[in-house]
């Protein structure tokens, strides 16, 4: 009896120990989640305000030659090119099943908590998911490929209400689909149906009603997820059609103006155009105190533009042939344009412009065109066509890479841009999403 009692003494005091331990270290599964920190007020397309330029901060300056600490992955996703945000300690993404668009929610450790099929998917060429989901507080909000828009619960993934916003407001589609992430504003939601009877919508957000509708340029939504800026004491929405550059009053919906970019860009500042490209455009405008920079592939271009005092009008400032960029964005840091330009849909350089004179500072080759974003006064680009990432200093006279590693798994082109949260580095491709560890 003596023995048995020392036995189940010894097993008790080493279960304390094991015990004791897993509180001072953590078990290996907790070693493996993801710290996503407070929440955002809205988490959203391209980092803060859709500059691409992330108010993160600790993060490595330099990567080790096989890239970052892999903290976890998952490949098992539904395939899309959509961005991560987050919100309610969770990740969200969308992908797609072929025939509908589906909003998933992932755990700190990556695995699915929920999936929401939330709308059509896109079903013609390249059908993957576009729309990176906007989250704030318990809601996220997603449109579909064919323009389908919901409001999801953050917590459940219940749909609270759903509209085919396209189709009720005799909206048109492009080759691609709609690719537009949704712009929160208050108790407005802004959505772009373009076509015969509107080119803006703004939504009530808790019910899907409609608060207003802007009158119509007749003319296509592009692919571009817009703007919204404060200037003259109202909120006015940027957007690009597939003609038009265009200015909404966020409060009316009133169409403030709008500029085809096509004639002025080929315009007697002797810009060319390449005269068989289609009128395509993807990539959210850029503005930066009373400017607005605006580019698109397929030797179209780029342009700058000016506001007037009141916010009714604009003129060009300049125009430029160099940095004609495909669908990964652009950033602006300390005066200067940063991004990667179109040679064709296979090849592209990274490029540098000066901001207020649109002079060619750098047009270097690596890899292939892709991505970017920026933290902490440095760069991170993405090549979309063989998954390096590479860490650059900003440098308008050379193109200055400090570390690059290969993002591996998934499949198809890499076309999701990177995401830096609370010093994680979040890679998608399509149906793969790695994680990185790049805190100092």
């Amino acid at each position: 009896m003596k023995r048995l009692l020392l036995i189940v003494l010894a097993l008790v005091i080493a279960g304390v120990i094991v015990y004791a331990i897993f509180l001072l270290i953590g078990s290996d599964e907790d070693s493996r989640a993801v710290q996503l920190g407070d929440d955002q007020q809205i988490s959203e397309w391209r980092e803060e305000n859709r500059t691409g330029v992330s108010s993160e901060t600790g993060l490595l300056k330099t990567w080790p030659e096989e890239g970052p600490e892999l903290i976890w992955s998952n490949v098992d996703l539904p395939k899309g090119h959509s961005q991560v945000t987050f919100g309610n300690n969770t990740i969200y993404l969308t992908g797609n099943d072929g025939q509908n668009d589906i909003l998933v929610a992932l755990d700190t450790y990556g695995k699915i908590k929920w999936q929401t099929i939330y709308g059509r998917a896109w079903s013609a060429s390249n059908p993957e998911s576009r729309c990176t989901p906007t989250v704030e507080g318990n809601m996220v909000y997603v449109s579909s490929g064919y323009g389908d828009l919901a409001c999801v619960d953050a917590e459940s993934g219940a749909i609270v209400w759903s509209l085919k916003a396209s189709e009720t407001y005799a909206g048109t589609y492009g080759q691609w689909g709609i690719a537009e992430s949704l712009i929160i504003d208050g108790q407005k939601l802004y959505f772009t149906p373009g076509g015969p009877e509107t080119m803006t919508i703004a939504l009530d957000k808790a019910t899907g009603s409609l608060i207003w509708k802007s009158a119509s340029l007749n003319d296509g939504p592009a692919y571009v997820s817009p703007i919204l800026i404060d200037y003259a004491g109202k909120k006015i929405i940027i957007n690009v059609s597939l003609q038009y550059i265009f200015a909404v009053d966020a409060s009316t919906g009133d169409i403030l103006w709008s500029v085809s970019h096509v004639e002025a860009i080929d315009s007697e500042k002797s810009i060319a155009i390449w005269p068989d490209a289609p009128l395509i455009k993807c990539v959210t405008p850029l503005y930066n105190n009373g400017r607005i920079y605006v580019t698109g592939g397929y030797d179209h271009g780029s342009i700058m533009l000016s506001l007037n005092d009141d916010g009714t009008n604009v003129s060009v400032d300049w125009t430029d042939t160099v940095l004609d960029v495909h669908h990964g964005g652009v950033v602006l840091l300390d005066g200067y344009i940063y991004g990667s330009n179109w040679l064709s849909n296979a090849d592209g350089n990274w490029c540098c412009l000066d901001w207020s004179t649109g002079k060619k500072m750098y047009e270097e080759h690596w890899k292939c065109k892709g991505s970017i974003i920026s933290a902490e006064g440095m760069l991170y680009i993405y090549d979309e066509k063989t998954g390096f990432i590479g860490l650059l200093r900003p440098n308008p006279e050379k193109f200055d890479l400090v570390s690059s590693f290969r993002m591996k798994e998934g499949s198809g082109p890499y076309w999701a841009h990177p995401v830096i949260h609370n010093g994680n580095l979040f890679l998608r491709h399509g149906n793969a999403l790695m994680v990185y560890n790049i805190r100092i």
